[in-house]
């Protein structure tokens, strides 16, 4: 009795199905970008802020450095109810590296947010914390 094997086709079948697979991923793909499915991404400034109250509830802003520091057009911080707490800075004032602003008014038990808008025209909320 002679028993017969024909593994011969399952090779090629495999093969055939792994390459129409990965062709219909990169079809996928390609038309992604093609098609602007993959929609642009927008890059994170560096900035570094801190604030701190001092004993009157006025909250001490501290400009600490970030590689897109220099790169602030205006900022302006505001309390969560839409209170602007200090002024907007002219363009030729930007932000220094250890520069100090303080909050023209007390802002204890309230949330500061604090906005920069950047050259390249975009805005950040650059600091948010609950006081």
């Amino acid at each position: 009795m002679k028993i017969m094997k024909n593994d011969e086709a399952v090779s090629p079948v495999i093969g055939v199905i792994l390459m129409v697979a990965i062709t219909v991923i990169l079809a996928a793909v390609i038309a992604a970008f093609v098609f602007g499915l993959a929609g642009t991404t927008s890059t994170t400034k560096n900035v570094g802020v801190t604030a701190g109250l001092n004993g009157s509830g006025y909250a001490s802003i501290t400009w600490q450095g970030g590689t897109d520091l220099g790169k602030i057009v205006s900022w302006e911080g505001k309390l969560e109810n839409g209170t602007r707490v200090v002024g907007n800075i002219d363009v030729n004032q930007k932000p220094s590296v250890g520069q100090v602003n303080t909050t023209e008014i007390g802002i204890s038990g309230h949330r500061l947010i604090i906005t920069a808008k950047f050259e390249d025209g975009s805005s950040q909320v650059i600091f948010d914390k609950q006081f």
